[in-house]
């Protein structure tokens, strides 16, 4: 059995990490560090493991592998650490708020020889799958544009932690936690990006941004509109490529692919595609790899963590000094 460690359970995500984790069957967790005595000790009884308040003696035990909870901001000192111990590193996003920071640690994550996940879950949806499939088989002939959303209701809502609007813990709003999906899919499915500009607003006067839309031009001359929103009741996640030979829309439960080999052969009105499967979330590929020993997944190394993180922080610079950014 893979011996993980739990690194904070600050972040929203934590308990649903530690639940797959045990759900692989192939992992146990046997140690918690967390800078809130109270909050880590509580959930390392939950857990079954042992709580550390010093991270050197948590690194000391006999984790194999630590699945990194903490405040975004704070990742760069405590990743740092576990690189530098050699332990398998699974991190929720962004990997750190600068691409500095990113590229210093990422160095130190491959020296190491560990295996790394950055959770890029959106990359193995069926809806983004089925759009990457298309078009690496030049179905959309020259896309022009793919527009991204997801959103929810955490701060009209009244749901989210307070915590949630530290921006020294953070990094960021919106754009840097939900944002985060339609910045790394459009990377995937696009390529190199070359400019972006970025508005981001504050409707119910939180301390960070709290609706934010990204468009980001690619070297192939397509055009990605991110958007993501803290504020939005109900919002259906959308997937959609437009090209010059076909387009795709997937809303929710909508989905149609329409091009003009259908058109031709009597299918004026699209089809409702059938989607690949998709995959095990990004976590558990990640003990996998770890037990079987296969190294990091390609879709979600170190090198997607540094573009996901060049995009964020060059969104944050346009929005804040209002100017198109050249990448």
């Amino acid at each position: 059995m893979l011996k993980v460690g739990m690194l904070s359970k600050w972040h929203v995500h934590a308990e649903g990490y530690a639940k797959h984790v045990l759900e692989t069957g192939k992992a146990e967790i046997t140690a918690v560090w967390d800078d809130d005595v109270e909050r880590g000790s509580k959930w390392a009884d939950d857990l079954g493991a042992k709580y550390y308040s010093d991270l050197d003696e948590f690194l000391a035990s006999d984790i194999e592998a630590i699945v990194c909870d903490a405040p975004t901001c704070d990742h760069y000192e405590l990743l740092m650490k576990c690189a530098l111990a050699k332990k398998h590193i699974f991190t929720e996003k962004a990997l750190a708020p600068t691409v500095a920071e990113c590229e210093k640690l990422c160095k130190v994550i491959e020296d190491a020889g560990i295996t790394f996940v950055i959770s890029l879950p959106q990359r193995i949806s069926p809806a983004v799958k089925f759009a990457k499939k298309m078009i690496d088989e030049g179905k959309f002939g020259k896309i022009s544009l793919v527009r991204l959303r997801n959103g929810h209701d955490g701060v009209s809502g009244n749901w989210l932690p307070e915590y949630w609007f530290d921006a020294t813990k953070t990094g960021g709003g919106a754009l840097m936690d939900l944002g985060c999906h339609p910045m790394y899919t459009a990377a995937y499915l696009l390529g190199k990006p070359k400019r972006i500009s970025s508005v981001m607003t504050t409707p119910f006067g939180s301390k960070v941004d709290e609706f934010a839309t990204a468009t980001i031009e690619y070297e192939n001359g397509a055009v990605c509109v991110g958007g993501t929103s803290f504020v939005s009741y109900r919002t259906p996640g959308s997937v959609e490529v437009y090209g010059s030979d076909a387009t795709f829309i997937q809303m929710g439960s909508y989905c149609r692919f329409f091009s003009k080999e259908l058109a031709e052969n009597g299918a004026p009105q699209g089809i409702e595609p059938v989607l690949p499967k998709g995959e095990p979330q990004p976590i558990v590929q990640f003990i996998e790899a770890c037990v079987n020993k296969t190294g990091t997944p390609e879709i979600f190394n170190t090198k997607a963590a540094i573009e996901l993180t060049r995009l964020l922080e060059n969104a944050y610079i346009s929005n804040n000094e209002n100017r198109i950014v050249e990448l």
